[in-house]
């Protein structure tokens, strides 16, 4: 998800895309469904990406750039992408080898994928994050969390940070990015920044913290972001 002040062009382009998306989730958690809006707004697109607040169409380079900064191996490595959107992180994963599941909550995003993407070797699933199928926990040595848990509201962010937590296994590895903020800055608007806080919930469920980067990006204008890596004791 891009972030940032909204002024003229592009980005005020941007910011009606996400005003569009928070009335839909509004919506929705007014009537106690806290994930329910993604297929809303997916349907919605009826194919046009544009419409889309955060598909650009082109992989995270937030995860592209930790990938090539860290040289990770892929061979035999098994790896899931939490909310996978349109697909672009989980087919840059598979590109580089790794055996990748993808899911997100929306089948009208899975089956986008699956068309945009008809030769891919991703595995594809309609899963909530909630429920997912139980032979996934400890199941994954990479698990890649982008933009999904900024989406959720607070009252569910520490039940979804577990689940989160539950899907590494023994030596696997947890990457983490999203927008930051200070815990006394105002959380402002969907998509809500987090803070170093909410973060050590992964701590609280039993995984170690290798890494924290605080940072600005290279977006115009520049957006704090938080990127961090845990792995999960064997």
């Amino acid at each position: 998800m891009r972030g940032g002040k909204f002024v003229g062009g592009e980005t005020m382009i941007n910011e009606n895309k996400r005003a569009m998306a928070r009335e839909i989730a509004k919506r929705h958690l007014a009537q106690g469904d806290a994930s329910g809006w993604f297929e809303e707004l997916y349907a919605l697109a009826k194919g046009d990406a544009s419409v889309i607040p955060w598909a650009d169409l082109t992989p995270n380079p937030q995860l592209v750039h930790w990938l090539n900064e860290n040289d990770i191996k892929s061979a035999e490595k098994i790896v899931l992408k939490v909310g996978c959107g349109l697909g672009d992180d989980a087919e840059e994963l598979a590109s580089r080898g790794f055996n990748t599941t993808a899911f997100d909550i929306s089948p009208t995003a899975i089956a986008w994928c699956r068309n945009r993407f008809p030769g891919t070797s991703v595995h594809y699933f309609i899963a909530d994050l909630f429920t997912a199928p139980g032979n996934w926990h400890g199941a994954f040595d990479l698990v890649i969390e982008s933009y999904t848990l900024q989406v959720l509201p607070q009252e569910i962010r520490k039940a979804a940070i577990a689940e989160i937590a539950r899907f590494v296994k023994p030596g696997g590895i947890l990457l983490v990015i999203a927008r930051g903020r200070e815990n006394t800055d105002h959380e402002g608007k969907m998509p809500w920044p987090l803070t170093r806080e909410d973060l050590a919930g992964f701590i609280s469920c039993g995984l170690k913290e290798l890494s924290f980067s605080d940072y600005m990006d290279n977006e115009d204008p520049p957006v704090r972001r938080f990127r961090s890596v845990y792995i999960k004791d064997v």
